[in-house]
């Protein structure tokens, strides 16, 4: 579910929060499929880390723009 750099950009900040905060309770989901030893994708882990970071890096521009 890699998030493109396009996508991000085009999605306004309201939408940006909400993604980050769906896709933060989706790694959470994962961290604890993880621990049970249920987790057959682990690779999801590392991409959905780098997507948050994408995401809040985006959120953190878009809020640097409407303030300024």
């Amino acid at each position: 579910m890699a998030t493109k750099s396009k996508e991000i950009s085009e999605l306004t900040l309201v939408e940006l929060e909400k993604k980050i905060r769906d896709t933060r309770h989706e790694l959470l989901e994962l961290r604890l499929k993880k621990k049970t030893g249920q987790l057959e994708k682990s690779h999801m882990l590392k991409e959905l880390r780098r997507d948050v970071a994408r995401l809040e890096t985006a959120a953190a521009a878009k809020r640097k723009t409407v303030t300024a």
